[in-house]
């Protein structure tokens, strides 16, 4: 109890109290509010620096373990390839003697071989020597036969010659040139001239009959012709003199072939035109009366009606066509009444015998 009387007594100061300690503390918020915050940047930067050291740190870390991965990777694969490359080259190298082991094995055996290749060389000395001496003979042969020819040839134109000149010859009264007297013995020619005999006259070429005929030719009036018949012989007629042409020069130009131009060879019309000319000409040609059909008019009015044999009969004419269409027997009914179509009839077929044309319109 008396401690609640205290209390009661001390109530009136703590109101005071409350409000004094309130309004001091609002005196200082700001002030306070100012500084916990730049306590608490001052902390949350030097925590935010400390956590980037670390992640700087543990990143150059990591970087240091990856580089040094990737160089020891990049490290075993040189070596590798270095590896490979160092047996390959050894592979060629020992390839290579291999090879030229075996080549020049085979190449001495097979391709180049010394004792083959000598003894073909002896055969084909030993073959050269004997072509040589075939060759030597079939020159000898050659020059052989050509000296022949020539003396041949000078014996006939010694012969020929001495023919020729047969007049030379010494007679009995005359000595001949190559017989002088005061020789002792005769030339040689004269020797020949005796052997051999003078040369006959040479017939004269009888000249072609169509060659005097075309000489010869009077007037041009038609192109000439080879008869089968013999010749007449030609007149001897001489050429004109003065700068006249051959006649034969000339006939060939007057009755050489007609060479038209392609202005003259083509034709004026058109292929269009041609084809339709041709058309009218066929049609004309085939066409079995020249009468036009003039249905619906008044052109065959006044032309008389020739009735078909058929109806024109002296049998008369029967109904089927003009009065029906359908036969009807009512002999060979069933019951009265006739037979009715279930489809309707035909427009054009009821009109039949009710209405007539005039000018192409039905009435």
């Amino acid at each position: 109890m008396a401690a609640l009387a205290r209390l009661q007594a001390r109530l009136s100061g703590l109101r005071e109290e409350y409000f004094r300690r309130n309004r001091s503390v609002d005196e200082y918020r700001k002030i306070e509010y100012k500084a916990a915050v730049k306590i608490q940047s001052w902390f949350r930067g030097c925590r935010v620096r400390a956590y980037l050291r670390y992640l700087r740190k543990m990143t150059i870390v990591i970087q240091k373990w990856w580089r040094g991965y990737r160089s020891r990777r990049y490290f075993r694969k040189m070596v590798k390839t270095a590896y490979f490359i160092m047996k390959m080259n050894f592979y060629n190298e020992m390839a290579v003697r291999i090879q030229k082991r075996w080549r020049g094995y085979y190449v001495r055996k097979y391709i180049h071989n010394y004792y083959a290749l000598k003894k073909y060389l002896e055969a084909i000395s030993v073959n050269n020597e004997i072509i040589r001496s075939e060759l030597q003979k079939y020159t000898e042969m050659k020059e052989n036969e050509e000296k022949r020819k020539d003396l041949e040839k000078k014996e006939k134109e010694k012969q020929y010659q001495a023919r020729k000149m047969h007049y030379l010859l010494s007679t009995e009264q005359i000595a001949g040139i190559y017989n002088s007297p005061f020789r002792k013995s005769p030339d040689p020619m004269e020797l020949l001239l005796r052997k051999s005999k003078p040369l006959s006259h040479r017939r004269q070429q009888k000249k072609s009959p169509f060659a005097c005929e075309l000489h010869d030719w009077p007037t041009c009036k038609r192109p000439p012709s080879f008869s089968t018949a013999q010749p007449l012989p030609c007149i001897g007629r001489q050429k004109p003199q003065g700068p006249f042409r051959d006649p034969a020069e000339v006939l060939r130009q007057r009755y050489k072939p007609l060479e038209p131009t392609l202005r003259v060879a083509a034709s004026i019309s058109s292929p269009l035109e041609k084809a339709r000319e041709e058309m009218k000409r066929e049609e004309w040609r085939n066409r079995v009366h020249d009468n036009e059909f003039l249905p619906f008019s008044s052109y065959h009015k006044n032309e008389k009606y020739d009735p078909s044999i058929h109806r024109s009969g002296k049998y008369g004419q029967e109904a089927y066509g003009i009065k029906h269409f359908r036969e009807v027997q009512p002999k060979k009914w069933v019951t009265d009444k006739d037979f009715r179509t279930v489809l309707p009839s035909i427009v054009l077929f009821e009109k039949f015998g009710k209405t007539y044309s005039r000018t192409g319109q039905i009435v």
